[in-house]
């Protein structure tokens, strides 16, 4: 308890100091941009000061004169001075490049994040954003202060930063669901409200932060539609195995036919859901109903795939449920349940295997998952076989037991009548 008083005792001390420090720093003397600012009753001032001693600009130790330019010793206009650099609030075609001034030299952000890339003023110029911007001039498209911020950058691991993967969806939709803002571009507004219903969203709010979000199909810096003829690359990022598979199925050749993006085409894209195997065959939440009907060997081949996929998975769970009982009845097999998980990636497998719309590709993988649910099944019925005869033996031992002390409390009786007629 006294360890746990003196952790939080120097944790308090340690944010009053840097509490302090921060405040210290903001009054400079020699700092007259946070001298005046600070004090300005002007929120659009002095707000800019108070968040940027939280910036990772200002931790690494660079000032207001770094982005503005000026002279951050002198009072009044001559803080200004043109000739110094003061360019103030810097027009939006030129904030790329001021930003890229430094971030694009890679001799000088060694010194700073040598990790850091050095091309994102270049792959911004590649941009659906930088094209607009530096193409037709359009004053409603993001540059680096409209996702990062301008006075409050900070690391995209902080939680606070406006580019931690839980908040990139939020920055992104503080102009993709501004219908006003984007009314002249004819494309929906409700991206953040379908993101939310999907299941990278559902991940991503359980504190997996490796969950896909914005950028992680759009891009960040390069931020770029995916086309119908990408969007496979896209996904394979994460979904390997299913990207495999679809890129050797008869799917491939049809979709370019119609002009419909593979994996979009049957999960959609901002409110991807949880895949089931609903969604195979031709009954309610098919999306191979879509194409198919059981009149062609599509639709057949679809109601074949989920039959194989569920006598797979009815198969594991009778296993599991039969040595689980097994278990319970206090018989060893940890063994079987460990091999049983060998099933479970075999329905995976399996599952996965459904993009490549081949029948023979599937029943390899469920004759491999039905070998390892056999063997536990008969391990399941093998422990209770061992266990009827244990109890068996069990109760012609206790059978036995009590015919000898009956036989033992009779031959008792019969020597002290012995004894009592003789005495």
């Amino acid at each position: 308890m006294r360890a746990r008083r003196r952790v939080a005792v120097w944790v308090a001390v340690a944010a009053a100091l840097a509490a302090t420090s921060r405040a210290a720093a903001a009054q400079d003397p020699q700092d007259t941009c946070f001298r005046c600012h600070r004090i300005i009753d002007e929120e659009r001032f002095s707000a800019p000061v108070r968040e940027y001693v939280d910036d990772v600009h200002y931790a690494k130790g660079f000032r207001c004169t770094a982005c503005h330019g000026g002279d951050s010793r002198a009072m009044g206009p001559a803080a200004k001075d043109p000739a110094k650099g003061y360019i103030g609030i810097p027009a939006r075609s030129e904030i790329p490049a001021l930003c890229g001034r430094c971030h694009s030299d890679a001799r000088f952000m060694k010194n700073y994040n040598p990790a850091l890339r050095v091309d994102q003023e270049a792959e911004y110029q590649t941009s659906t954003h930088g094209q607009r911007l530096f193409g037709e001039d359009d004053p409603n498209v993001a540059t680096c202060t409209s996702c990062h911020t301008a006075h409050s950058i900070r690391p995209p691991s902080a939680p606070q930063s406006s580019v931690h993967p839980t908040r990139v969806a939020e920055t992104c939709s503080a102009c993709h669901a501004d219908t006003a803002r984007m009314a002249s571009y004819a494309i929906p507004t409700d991206q953040l409200d379908e993101y939310r219903k999907s299941v990278h969203w559902k991940v991503m709010d359980e504190g997996d932060v490796s969950a896909p979000t914005c950028n992680d199909c759009h891009g960040n810096h390069g931020a770029a539609p995916p086309e119908v003829d990408w969007v496979g690359n896209v996904c394979g990022q994460c979904h390997t195995a299913q990207q495999d598979f679809f890129d050797a199925s008869p799917h491939v050749s049809a979709f370019s036919q119609l002009g419909r993006p593979g994996c979009v085409g049957c999960h959609g894209n901002h409110s991807i859901a949880q895949a089931t195997d609903d969604m195979l065959g031709l009954g309610s939440g098919s999306v191979c109903a879509e194409c198919h009907d059981a009149g062609d060997p599509g639709g057949q081949a679809a109601v074949a795939m989920q039959r194989l996929i569920r006598a797979l998975e009815r198969g594991r769970e009778h296993a599991d449920s039969l040595l689980a009982r097994a278990e319970h009845a206090g018989i060893e097999v940890s063994q079987a349940r460990f091999e049983l998980e060998d099933a479970t990636n075999a329905i995976v497998r399996a599952r996965a295997s459904t993009h490549a719309a081949v029948i023979d590709s599937l029943q390899a993988r469920v004759q491999e998952g039905q070998a390892i649910t056999g063997k536990a099944n008969e391990r399941g019925r093998s422990a209770f076989r061992d266990l009827r005869i244990r109890r068996l033996g069990l109760a012609v031992s206790s059978a036995i037991i009590v015919l000898l002390i009956a036989g033992l409390v009779m031959k008792i009786r019969e020597v002290e009548g012995k004894e009592g007629r003789h005495g």
